[in-house]
Protein backbone atom coordinates (compact mmCIF):
# COMPACT_ATOMS: atom_id res chain seq x y z
CA UNK A 1 0.00 0.00 0.00
CA UNK A 2 1.14 3.84 -0.04
CA UNK A 3 -0.11 6.22 1.43
CA UNK A 4 -0.01 9.46 -0.85
CA UNK A 5 -0.78 9.66 -4.64
CA UNK A 6 1.36 12.33 -6.18
CA UNK A 7 4.95 11.65 -8.21
CA UNK A 8 6.57 10.26 -5.85
CA UNK A 9 3.91 7.64 -4.13
CA UNK A 10 2.51 6.84 -7.68
CA UNK A 11 6.15 5.70 -8.86
CA UNK A 12 6.45 3.68 -5.42
CA UNK A 13 3.38 2.04 -6.51
CA UNK A 14 4.70 1.38 -10.19
CA UNK A 15 7.84 0.08 -8.59
CA UNK A 16 6.32 -2.31 -6.59
CA UNK A 17 4.45 -3.92 -9.47
CA UNK A 18 7.13 -3.88 -11.59
CA UNK A 19 8.71 -6.09 -8.95
CA UNK A 20 6.20 -8.29 -8.72
CA UNK A 21 3.58 -7.27 -6.59
CA UNK A 22 0.26 -7.97 -7.69
CA UNK A 23 -1.62 -5.51 -7.04
CA UNK A 24 -1.43 -1.75 -4.59
CA UNK A 25 -3.66 0.26 -2.95
CA UNK A 26 -3.07 3.64 -3.55
CA UNK A 27 -4.74 6.23 -1.12
CA UNK A 28 -5.14 10.14 -1.03
CA UNK A 29 -7.73 12.93 -0.59
CA UNK A 30 -7.26 14.35 -4.43
CA UNK A 31 -9.64 12.73 -6.65
CA UNK A 32 -7.31 14.32 -9.30
CA UNK A 33 -4.27 12.52 -8.38
CA UNK A 34 -6.34 8.98 -7.70
CA UNK A 35 -7.84 9.32 -11.27
CA UNK A 36 -4.46 9.44 -12.69
CA UNK A 37 -3.06 6.80 -10.52
CA UNK A 38 -6.19 4.18 -11.15
CA UNK A 39 -5.04 4.41 -15.21
CA UNK A 40 -2.62 1.59 -14.04
CA UNK A 41 -3.57 -1.98 -13.92
CA UNK A 42 -3.22 -3.24 -10.74
CA UNK A 43 -3.73 0.07 -8.58
CA UNK A 44 -6.23 0.23 -6.59
CA UNK A 45 -6.87 3.66 -5.79
CA UNK A 46 -8.56 4.65 -2.17
CA UNK A 47 -10.13 7.66 -1.71
CA UNK A 48 -9.50 8.82 1.86
CA UNK A 49 -12.79 11.25 2.12
CA UNK A 50 -14.77 8.63 1.77
CA UNK A 51 -13.02 5.27 3.42
CA UNK A 52 -10.71 5.00 6.07
CA UNK A 53 -7.10 3.36 4.75
CA UNK A 54 -7.67 1.24 7.50
CA UNK A 55 -11.02 0.09 6.52
CA UNK A 56 -9.82 -0.32 2.50
CA UNK A 57 -6.87 -2.54 3.31
CA UNK A 58 -9.08 -5.13 5.64
CA UNK A 59 -11.41 -5.50 2.20
CA UNK A 60 -8.87 -5.49 0.04
CA UNK A 61 -6.50 -8.17 2.31
CA UNK A 62 -9.67 -9.73 3.67
CA UNK A 63 -8.46 -8.28 7.37
CA UNK A 64 -4.95 -9.56 7.02
CA UNK A 65 -3.14 -6.60 6.19
CA UNK A 66 -0.91 -5.58 3.47
CA UNK A 67 3.15 -6.71 3.52
CA UNK A 68 4.22 -3.28 3.18
CA UNK A 69 2.98 0.20 3.64
CA UNK A 70 4.98 3.42 1.75
CA UNK A 71 4.37 6.24 3.52
CA UNK A 72 5.27 8.68 0.95
CA UNK A 73 3.13 11.65 1.43
CA UNK A 74 5.02 13.25 4.77
CA UNK A 75 1.87 14.31 6.08
CA UNK A 76 1.38 13.98 9.96
CA UNK A 77 -2.08 12.50 9.87
CA UNK A 78 -0.48 10.09 7.80
CA UNK A 79 1.01 7.98 10.47
CA UNK A 80 -1.57 7.31 12.65
CA UNK A 81 -2.44 4.01 12.70
CA UNK A 82 0.15 3.23 9.89
CA UNK A 83 0.98 -0.01 11.75
CA UNK A 84 -2.87 -1.10 12.13
CA UNK A 85 -2.49 -1.40 8.06
CA UNK A 86 -0.04 -3.76 7.75
CA UNK A 87 0.31 -8.13 8.60
CA UNK A 88 2.07 -9.58 11.21
CA UNK A 89 5.48 -8.86 10.80
CA UNK A 90 4.96 -6.35 8.01
CA UNK A 91 6.73 -3.39 6.72
CA UNK A 92 6.52 0.70 7.27
CA UNK A 93 8.36 2.09 5.34
CA UNK A 94 8.67 6.00 5.40
CA UNK A 95 9.72 7.64 2.38
CA UNK A 96 7.63 11.05 2.47
CA UNK A 97 9.10 13.35 4.80
CA UNK A 98 6.54 15.59 7.03
CA UNK A 99 7.40 19.07 8.62
CA UNK A 100 8.49 18.52 11.95
CA UNK A 101 8.05 15.69 14.74
CA UNK A 102 5.19 12.66 14.45
CA UNK A 103 3.98 10.79 16.85
CA UNK A 104 3.92 6.80 15.96
CA UNK A 105 2.67 3.90 18.67
CA UNK A 106 5.42 2.16 19.28
CA UNK A 107 3.38 -0.30 20.95
CA UNK A 108 1.10 -0.47 17.92
CA UNK A 109 4.45 -1.23 16.22
CA UNK A 110 5.68 -3.86 18.06
CA UNK A 111 2.46 -5.74 18.37
CA UNK A 112 2.32 -6.05 14.28
CA UNK A 113 6.13 -7.07 14.69
CA UNK A 114 6.74 -4.26 11.91
CA UNK A 115 9.88 -3.80 10.56
CA UNK A 116 10.71 0.12 9.80
CA UNK A 117 12.79 1.30 7.18
CA UNK A 118 13.36 4.76 6.21
CA UNK A 119 14.43 6.18 3.00
CA UNK A 120 16.15 9.51 2.17
CA UNK A 121 15.55 10.73 -1.91
CA UNK A 122 19.39 11.09 -2.83
CA UNK A 123 20.31 11.62 -5.97
CA UNK A 124 22.30 8.64 -6.60
CA UNK A 125 19.25 6.66 -5.84
CA UNK A 126 17.03 7.20 -9.41
CA UNK A 127 19.44 4.27 -11.39
CA UNK A 128 16.91 1.86 -10.30
CA UNK A 129 14.29 4.17 -11.52
CA UNK A 130 15.91 4.98 -14.26
CA UNK A 131 16.69 1.14 -14.88
CA UNK A 132 12.68 0.91 -15.08
CA UNK A 133 11.57 3.30 -17.56
CA UNK A 134 14.39 2.54 -20.19
CA UNK A 135 13.51 -0.96 -20.04
CA UNK A 136 9.38 -0.38 -20.78
CA UNK A 137 8.56 -1.56 -17.35
CA UNK A 138 7.34 1.89 -16.52
CA UNK A 139 5.44 4.21 -18.57
CA UNK A 140 5.45 7.15 -16.70
CA UNK A 141 3.09 9.46 -19.75
CA UNK A 142 0.24 9.18 -17.43
CA UNK A 143 1.88 11.16 -14.62
CA UNK A 144 2.80 14.24 -16.94
CA UNK A 145 -0.28 16.65 -16.89
CA UNK A 146 1.49 19.83 -18.41
CA UNK A 147 3.98 20.66 -21.16
CA UNK A 148 5.55 23.68 -21.80
CA UNK A 149 8.40 24.71 -24.54
CA UNK A 150 11.59 26.01 -22.65
CA UNK A 151 10.03 29.92 -23.98
CA UNK A 152 7.46 29.50 -21.32
CA UNK A 153 9.38 28.31 -17.94
CA UNK A 154 8.19 31.01 -15.88
CA UNK A 155 4.82 30.00 -16.84
CA UNK A 156 5.34 26.39 -15.70
CA UNK A 157 6.70 27.51 -12.65
CA UNK A 158 3.90 30.07 -11.48
CA UNK A 159 1.68 26.84 -12.68
CA UNK A 160 4.06 24.21 -10.16
CA UNK A 161 3.75 26.72 -7.48
CA UNK A 162 -0.22 26.82 -7.57
CA UNK A 163 -0.29 23.51 -6.56
CA UNK A 164 -3.17 22.60 -8.98
CA UNK A 165 -4.92 19.53 -7.70
CA UNK A 166 -5.05 17.88 -11.01
CA UNK A 167 -0.98 18.34 -11.75
CA UNK A 168 1.60 15.43 -10.81
CA UNK A 169 4.39 16.51 -12.92
CA UNK A 170 4.99 18.92 -15.18
CA UNK A 171 7.66 19.23 -17.92
CA UNK A 172 9.74 22.08 -19.74
CA UNK A 173 10.86 20.85 -23.66
CA UNK A 174 13.93 22.40 -24.64
CA UNK A 175 13.89 22.32 -28.75
CA UNK A 176 16.76 21.73 -30.30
Amino acid sequence: AVLGAGPIGIMTALAALSGGCARVIVADFSKEKLAIAARYDGIVPVDLRQVSMGEAVRRETGGWGVDLVFEASGHPDAFKGIFELIRPGGTVVLVGLPPGEVPVSIAAAIAREARIETVFRYANIFDRALALISAGKVDLKPLITGTFDFEDSVAAFERAAAGRPDDVKLQITVSD
